[in-house]
């Protein structure tokens, strides 16, 4: 018998000062079985980066042709695919070739960075491709938020996020990977 995807509620009140973008948006996410909490928050934080009445969540680890999150025009355009992690060039290739705007939110210390040391100078050529790493000092404060009812806080601004709940709080930098 498979294993179901345990549900998650998150309230987040967005205020992100670099985009001018102030809203409160309540999410229901499905964590797949195979989903870490730390992965989990990084699509949260991935959402309030981008966040968009458009953007939404997709099928993500179940399966392999749709990223993470994506927002689509309302005639089904993809305007923006967001994938996490360490994804190969062939499945970069592919999103640059569907979306308007491809962002690879990179986690998880050294294997983040020799990720981009193998992969960098491949994707130089994709000028709609953006890579963003996130630390992973930063990244574990951040996992130990995870409730199945959960009320963020979440402050943008220059690059860095704040984000908070009722009992703490942790300060993630989100670097920008030039190629």
């Amino acid at each position: 018998m498979a294993l179901k995807a345990t549900i998650f509620k998150a309230d987040l009140a967005i205020s992100d000062m670099d985009r001018h973008y102030y809203d409160n948006h309540s999410l229901t996410i499905a964590r797949h079985p195979s989903e870490s909490d730390l992965r989990m928050m990084v699509r949260v934080l991935a959402f309030a980066l981008n966040a968009h009445e458009q953007l939404s969540f997709t099928k993500g680890l179940s399966t392999q042709d749709e990223p993470d999150l994506w927002q689509k025009s309302l005639s089904g355009e993809i305007e923006l695919w967001i994938d996490l992690g360490n994804p190969d060039e062939k499945r970069i290739r592919q999103a640059c070739g569907k979306a308007k705007q491809v962002i690879i939110y990179n986690y998880g210390g050294n294997s983040s960075d020799v990720w981009w040391q193998q992969t960098q100078s491949k994707l130089s050529r994709f000028n709609n491709l953006s890579v963003v790493n996130l630390t992973s000092e930063d990244m574990d404060a951040l996992s130990a938020m995870v409730n199945k009812t959960m009320t963020l806080n979440m402050t943008i601004q220059e690059g860095d996020i704040f984000v908070s709940d009722d009992a703490n709080s942790v300060q993630v930098a989100a670097v920008r990977r030039e190629g």
